[in-house]
């Protein structure tokens, strides 16, 4: 949920059991505004690596029948990521691929994730069951993010604040894979 600036806040967690997450949103008085939904994203850069290397993303994403051009600063993880972060609705994948390409971008790592969106009206929380494992997202007010994580039983000490390619090459790292994108056909299935 990125604010009126530009500036989104979140966290993500481990989910150990998905049913066991939505009855508690549901509870706290969540209403979820997206089911499960099949999300694509593509990372784009240079060829030397420069939005990497400065922190940077720029994204393509299909989620649903949505696509979503993303650009997101270097941004701080403290307790919270927080970063700047600019959106907008793309009409066409295909030609926006080729104004990526045509620039100079290139696409360079692939994830995958089944995403539900909840909201309070205040914040969201996303379910996110990827290739290496179940995660959720709080995003909103630092405060709001705290407050929820804590009706959720989620500890200070459970926050994440990683990327999905940085938890991609962490997962990678411990199982040795050979996997070089996030993606259920290059993953397998999970277990």
């Amino acid at each position: 949920m990125t604010t009126h600036d530009g500036n989104e806040v979140e966290i993500k967690f481990s989910v150990r059991d998905v049913q066991a997450l939505e009855h508690a949103l549901e509870s706290a008085g969540f209403q979820q505004k997206t089911p499960s939904t099949l999300e694509t994203n593509t990372l784009y850069d240079t060829a030397s690596g420069e939005l990497r290397r400065a922190g940077e993303v720029l994204r393509l994403r299909v989620y649903g029948d949505r696509n979503l051009l993303t650009h997101k600063s270097r941004g701080t993880a403290l307790k919270h990521k927080s970063r700047v972060e600019h959106e907008t609705a793309v009409a066409s994948l295909g030609e926006m691929h080729a104004i990526l390409t045509a620039l100079g971008f290139r696409p360079t790592f692939r994830y995958e994730k089944f995403r539900a969106e909840w909201s309070d009206g205040a914040g969201e929380v996303m379910i996110d069951c990827t290739p290496i494992g179940d995660l959720a997202e709080i995003e909103g007010g630092p405060e709001w993010i705290d407050r929820v994580a804590n009706l959720l039983g989620i500890g200070e000490r459970d926050y994440i604040t990683a990327s999905y390619a940085e938890l991609f090459s962490n997962w990678k790292e411990r199982t040795g894979s050979s996997a070089l994108h996030m993606t259920f056909e290059q993953v397998g299935p999970r277990p």
